[in-house]
């Protein structure tokens, strides 16, 4: 296993995080097989764990804390998230001082530790003002409940307005970010992966595999049963009949053209990829069972020659995006209508008007 430095953290993590989205009621709900994957993990050379509180409702935080008992805790770089809503009822969730405050005690009793290696903000929040973002978590800091803290699917300009807010008023700053990043999602080159460069941020990329779509399970010509699997959570991104989908197989045959003259499988190729990119420190797998992490394990040692690279640039351009990665956060000005259609508010404005 390799080893990077984390940005200017000064933690060493490895090149593969271990991701844990998939252990509990969504994915593997046999706590001891999960925890056994997680100690396999480890046994490898793996040292970075990331996990949040919303995988499972905290389930997963529940798991991986079962599995660093006994003394691996210390050995271990532990990360998690918070932003998403905990239950029901109001100010259970986003970016407040108030919210934060009680997540990161539920998620380090859940964890069953006295600390946090990074603390990651999982999703902007357009209703709390970065400054309070940035002062909990520097708080937290200084408390020693958190040692290092970043942010996850941030847009560059956001990254950027946070640093910036850091510096103006003497708060500590996020120190990594967390991008979706993939041989079928490449957009983030464009001006978040340099964004992250530009100030000394670590990087840890999620779905390398695309959703699935570079497992090798589903090729062109092949049946895709859209009603099973990870096809049934999102028929769309699966159907072969729409033609962002076609797109997306018939690249995959030329992938896995490109991994078979390697040796290699089509996941050893998706996984090597994002760590080829000088900004990125450490791509999350995110196995369900231990035979999916064994055969990720297995393309630990590939590192891609510029001839390989040169090839997959011709496949899918740098920067380009075949689909947008499932789970990217989308800012109010693209989902509320009134925040791009000037008529919208104008009629609201008048009913208010004519009803007063």
């Amino acid at each position: 296993m390799r080893y990077r430095p984390l940005g200017r953290t000064g933690i060493e993590v490895s090149a593969y995080c271990l991701g844990t989205m998939m252990f509990g009621a969504v994915g593997n709900k046999d706590h001891d097989d999960c925890v056994r994957i997680i100690h396999t993990a480890l046994d490898h050379g793996i040292n970075f764990v990331d996990t949040a509180d919303m995988y499972s409702a905290g389930e997963s935080e529940t798991i991986v804390g079962k599995a660093l008992r006994g003394g691996r805790r210390d050995d271990v770089v532990l990360a998690t998230k918070v932003h998403f809503p905990m239950g029901e009822g109001r100010n259970r969730g986003g970016n407040s001082r108030r919210w934060i405050t009680r997540a990161v005690e539920e998620s380090l009793t859940r964890l069953g530790t006295e600390w946090i290696d990074l603390y990651q903000v999982h999703r902007p929040d357009e209703t709390t003002d970065v400054e309070e973002t940035l002062g909990v978590l520097g708080d937290l800091q200084r408390a020693g409940k958190i040692r290092a803290f970043g942010c996850s699917s941030f847009p560059p300009e956001a990254v950027a307005e946070a640093h910036h807010v850091a510096e103006r008023r003497g708060l500590a700053r996020f120190r990594t970010e967390q991008p979706p990043y993939s041989l079928l999602a490449r957009g983030v080159e464009r001006s978040v992966l340099p964004t992250c460069e530009r100030y000394g941020m670590g990087v840890l990329t999620w779905s390398p595999l695309a959703s699935g779509f570079l497992t090798g399970k589903y090729r062109k010509g092949g049946a895709i049963d859209l009603g099973t699997g990870r096809a049934a959570l999102n028929p769309g991104r699966f159907d072969p009949a729409l033609p962002v989908n076609a797109r997306k197989l018939e690249v995959v045959e030329e992938l896995v053209a490109v991994a078979e003259g390697l040796g290699r499988t089509l996941p050893e190729l998706a996984v090597a990829f994002p760590l080829a990119h000088p900004a990125v420190t450490s791509v999350i797998v995110g196995p369900r069972t231990a035979g999916q992490l064994d055969a990720l394990l297995k393309g630990a040692d590939l590192v891609l020659d510029d001839t390989t690279l040169d090839r997959l640039d011709a496949i899918v351009p740098p920067g380009t995006d075949l689909y947008r990665a499932d789970g990217v956060w989308e800012p109010a000005s693209l989902t509320d209508a009134r925040r791009r259609r000037r008529g919208v508010a104008e009629r609201a404005a008048a009913g208010v008007a004519a009803g007063g």
